[in-house]
């Protein structure tokens, strides 16, 4: 969708010894994606990649961090992140809903069911705003200044992603909360139109620095983890 939208991609990846920039000069935006570790893992490309969420932040530009990214986003603010008390994952599609911040972001309503697949979750950051919320993991989506966000579920999965998650990851699927797979694949074509519509108009207002308001990107100054 990014390409689609004049834009060239830059992809590192730091689990692989790929270095992350130095600065955001010459890139207009970053995200971080998802991945099957914890942001609670020691290893230095995890922290390393933690760290370098204030580099974007500092810069002023766009960020947009995906489930584990989310997850990134929220240590790097200081927050904890850690499975459900009750063991209950999520895996399939579950229902979210708008804060009322949430309602009026880019113009374009939150999905009402959107793909999950995680284990661990976290309460909303320090001076973070809460945009979307679900039932065992509260904090869906939440935004901090006026150019991050960090979305717990997955907006940009596939069929394909999808078909290979289900049984690559076959054992997530029983533990509770975890849905069947014919019902992953299912839900895909009952929801997936109405998630890839929001996601076009997020991303289009999220890169401009106007997912959350007409005003520039201005994040404040955040520390680090």
């Amino acid at each position: 969708m990014l390409v689609e939208n004049g834009y060239r991609l830059d992809i590192r990846r730091p689990r692989f010894g790929d270095p992350l920039p130095k600065n955001m000069d010459g890139h207009d935006a970053a995200i971080i994606f998802g991945g099957p570790m914890s942001a609670n893992d020691e290893e230095d490309w995890i922290r390393g990649e933690i760290d370098w969420i204030g580099k974007p932040l500092a810069a002023g530009k766009p960020f947009l961090g995906i489930c584990l990214g989310a997850q990134m986003l929220a240590r790097h603010l200081g927050h904890r992140v850690a499975p459900h008390p009750e063991g209950i994952i999520e895996a399939g599609y579950y229902d979210i809903r708008a804060t009322e911040h949430g309602g009026r972001l880019c113009r374009c309503a939150f999905p009402a069911k959107v793909y999950q697949w995680h284990r661990e979750g976290f309460d909303l950051p320090a001076g973070a705003t809460l945009l979307a919320q679900g039932d065992d993991f509260e904090t869906q989506a939440f935004s901090y200044g006026s150019c991050a966000y960090g979305l717990q579920f997955h907006p940009e999965v596939t069929y394909a992603m999808m078909c290979k998650w289900t049984v690559t990851g076959e054992e997530r699927l029983g533990l509770p909360g975890a849905m069947p797979r014919e019902m992953h694949l299912k839900g895909w074509y009952l929801h997936d139109a109405a998630v890839a519509q929001w996601l076009k108009a997020f991303l289009r207002a999220w890169v401009r620095g106007e997912a959350g308001s007409a005003q520039p990107c201005a994040c404040p100054q955040a520390g680090l983890a």
